[in-house]
């Protein structure tokens, strides 16, 4: 037990931060107590980080938190992207946990015609058709990870239930994979300079102001982290790069392009990851939803990625390296991301 209670008090400062509601601070609350906290928290922190989706070991990470939202907004929104004048069923904060009754409740069915026909990252209509193997839910199904980092999700119907609740729409919308679609964000940042390349600090908060890698996407125009869906069978570490150079150096020479790719791979060999979870995504469904993995990658120098042009891919119509600032209005959950990526290096925010 005084073993245990040791191992406690070396890690609690690490876990501390992870929880909410936040941990007493009183010196004086027992142990044992303290032990049921941690166990019974509704955020499960993860003190060893594998990045890899599938498991695998990933290049040099830091430990993060696995963040359990209370509700979702975005994807509540009156009108579906993508979904010709889909207009969800309407649901109130207090009504979109699943534990809350609501016999009124009657969500829109949809799916987009482009996951009707059946490409390779859509899963078939296991609602309606009955597959001589069926999926295995909540587990690595072949080379489709159907495990989410909440935890067990519930199914309805035989199929996913959204962990976090009603959305006004049901089945899969504009998303392939029935339960989680994982997908993978790298936020690549710099320090703000001036022409004398010393930092740029802002003049409330005193603070250097730190700038990161940002797309505007080409389907709803908003801005937003380059990141992209992790494809069957892929490790995260892999999309993370792939996605970067995808929609942030694209149309570079090919002789430029050999030298991103070193500087690159230089810079992805180390990341801190800041999130792992839900994401409150305008696609999400209340049988499918996105799950990401957002990791900064630090150009402390500028020497890196930094001193590139960046040239925008097929999915975005620009991109730029944008100051962090607490006013930032960015895709999905993007902009929480950028906070702790803010708060991580003690910059402006």
């Amino acid at each position: 037990m005084a073993k245990c209670l040791g191992q406690l008090g070396r890690t609690l400062p690490q876990v501390r931060s992870c929880l909410a509601p936040p941990l007493p601070a009183c010196p004086s609350v027992c142990p044992f107590v303290l032990c049921c906290f941690l166990f019974t928290s509704s955020l499960g922190c993860k003190i060893k980080l594998r990045m890899g989706n599938l498991l695998s070991p990933a290049p040099k990470m830091s430990t993060s938190c696995v963040a359990t939202p209370i509700t979702h907004h975005k994807c509540r929104n009156q009108l579906y992207p993508r979904g010709k004048n889909i207009n969800r069923f309407q649901v109130p904060d207090a009504l979109v946990s699943w534990k809350q009754e609501y016999p009124e409740y009657k969500p829109v069915e949809f799916v987009s015609d482009a996951v009707l026909k059946k490409p390779v990252w859509a899963d078939p209509d296991f609602k309606n058709e009955k597959p001589a193997v069926p999926p295995k839910w909540n587990e690595l199904d072949g080379n489709v990870d159907r495990r989410s980092y909440l935890g067990k999700y519930e199914l309805e119907g035989g199929v996913p239930r959204n962990p976090v609740g009603r959305t006004g729409i049901c089945l899969r919308g504009t998303l392939g994979r029935w339960g989680p679609n994982h997908a993978a964000d790298p936020i690549v940042t710099r320090w703000k300079t001036d022409k004398q390349g010393k930092k740029v600090i802002d003049k409330t908060t005193k603070k250097p102001i730190l700038q990161f890698v940002c797309i505007k996407r080409q389907d709803n125009g908003d801005w937003a982290i380059p990141g992209g869906m992790v494809d069957a069978g892929e490790q995260v570490s892999t999309t993370l790069k792939r996605e970067f150079m995808e929609e942030a150096m694209s149309n570079t020479s090919t002789d430029q392009k050999n030298k991103v790719a070193k500087k690159i791979s230089t810079l992805f060999s180390q990341g801190q990851e800041v999130y792992k979870g839900y994401v409150d995504d305008p696609r999400n469904t209340d049988n499918s939803w996105m799950e990401t993995v957002a990791v900064n990658f630090h150009d402390e120098k500028g020497t890196n990625v930094g001193m590139f042009k960046l040239h925008a891919g097929d999915d975005a119509v620009g991109v730029q390296w944008m100051d962090i600032t607490g006013t930032l209005q960015l895709f999905a959950s993007h902009s929480e991301f950028v906070k702790k990526v803010a708060q991580l290096h003690n910059a402006h925010w």
